[in-house]
């Protein structure tokens, strides 16, 4: 009982993150039909940045609380990667906006090896350790062991989810963004902007993947030019998962794959003769989208967002 707590435990910190992710990729797709694989390098420069300023900051100030180094390095990284994801909107992605699908498509891959090679040229291909800032000690649930920063992720991405879903369904700017998803053109004609509405989108999903980012570096402890790439691809599948373009869809999907992931290396592993161990836990990230794809290509909240006139 306590293996299975443990492993719930950790689905869950992992299915946090995959969904703040996930979230990014929905709500692009959902105003624009875009799939931005740039996100998971916005996610990664997030953390890096974070580690520049909390290096720095351990160095220049010492003694200084690390809750509140930790605070200041996120607000630096939420500022680094909106600033990063308005510019690849601007620059990359709205130029294309009327082009085949290919094209942004292509677009988003290229942009995505651009900005690992740049984070390489800046950050230096090797890893990075990530400093622990808030306490190392672990605490007992039922068993089962949880430190403070898996409970400051959970409680983050919750906290996140709940603005996030607020904004969207409650404010103007989210009544704007569906009416952006619904029809850009209409949504022109009532008053609304499309170009402000999908670059707040595209800063949104910065600010979340920022958040990812430094939830990820700190739960893992190291931070790399590379980072990025495989979150982002089964955040993109756990968007898929959920019936992308649908926000609780993709956290739903990030949870659910999480705990797949997490029971399936504690579990199937073991039973597998270690075959399919710990080492091997992304084999079943993409077991589950070529299931989804295969049998439910909708996903399993379906797509809200009503196809353009």
């Amino acid at each position: 009982m306590e293996i299975f707590l443990q492993q719930i435990i950790n689905g869950l910190v992992l299915g946090s993150m995959y969904a703040l992710i996930a979230l990014g990729y929905t709500m692009v797709y959902g105003v624009i039909n875009l799939i931005n694989f740039a996100h998971g390098e916005v996610l990664m420069v997030g953390a890096l940045t974070s580690w520049t300023i909390i290096v720095w900051m351990q160095e220049a100030l010492p003694g200084t609380p690390g809750w509140l180094i930790l605070l200041i390095s996120l607000l630096i990284a939420f500022i680094v990667c909106g600033t990063l994801n308005f510019a690849i909107e601007k620059i990359a992605y709205r130029p294309l906006r009327n082009s085949p699908r290919l094209a942004p498509l292509i677009t988003a891959i290229g942009m995505s090896i651009l900005l690992q090679t740049l984070a390489m040229m800046i950050w230096k291909p090797n890893y990075k350790s990530f400093p622990t800032l808030l306490p190392a000690e672990p605490l007992h649930v039922g068993g089962a062991v949880i430190t403070v920063t898996q409970i400051f992720i959970l409680g983050a991405t919750a906290v996140s989810l709940s603005i996030l879903m607020y904004v969207v369904n409650y404010t103007r700017l989210g009544r704007a963004m569906r009416a952006t998803a619904e029809n850009p053109r209409v949504a022109g004609l009532m008053g609304v902007r499309p170009d402000t509405v999908i670059s707040a989108t595209f800063v949104i999903g910065a600010i979340l993947a920022a958040l990812a980012g430094v939830m990820y570096a700190s739960n893992y402890g190291t931070a790399q030019h590379t980072m990025g790439f495989l979150p982002g691809l089964k955040a993109f599948t756990a968007a898929v998962f959920g019936g992308i373009g649908n926000l609780g869809g993709a956290v739903l999907g990030g949870i659910l794959l999480g705990l797949i992931e997490s029971i399936g290396a504690g579990y199937i592993g073991p039973l597998t003769g270690g075959v399919l161990g710990s080492q091997y836990s992304d084999i079943f990230a993409f077991i589950v989208l070529i299931a989804v794809l295969t049998f439910r290509p909708q996903g399993l909240l379906g797509e809200r967002v009503a196809d353009r006139a």
